[in-house]
């Protein structure tokens, strides 16, 4: 699965949190890959036991992402603290319930600013 570990993707699915890492650490590679050479800014939010996996600002617009692995539905503590706070223009769920690994990777980090 990785260049550091001998698992195999069946070995690596079967391990929910070393998915899940792997999972979060392509979607924030997508996005910092398709970012270099731009004013984009990508973070992260995190406040107490509340986070967000990743935020894009570019000026005044602010776009928030949350990464899942798995398929069932999940409440979104951290996301919805951040909304309240901060209003972003657009808020992504990728994977789980929300948009697919397909379409989020078929575009770099400003479509989303848009």
């Amino acid at each position: 699965m990785s260049a550091l570990d001998s698992r195999t993707m069946a070995e690596g699915w079967q391990d929910g949190d070393y998915w899940g890492r792997l999972v979060e650490s392509c979607a924030g590679a997508h996005l910092f890959n398709t970012s270099l050479g731009t004013s984009i800014e990508l973070t992260y939010w995190r406040e107490g036991n509340q986070e967000v996996d990743f935020i894009l600002r570019l000026s005044k617009t602010t776009v928030a992402i949350e990464v899942k692995s798995g398929r069932r539905p999940q409440s979104l503590p951290g996301m919805e603290a951040f909304d309240r706070r901060f209003k972003p223009k657009r808020k992504l769920l990728v994977g789980g319930q929300g948009l697919s690994w397909e379409d989020f990777l078929i575009h770099p980090a400003a479509y989303w600013l848009q």
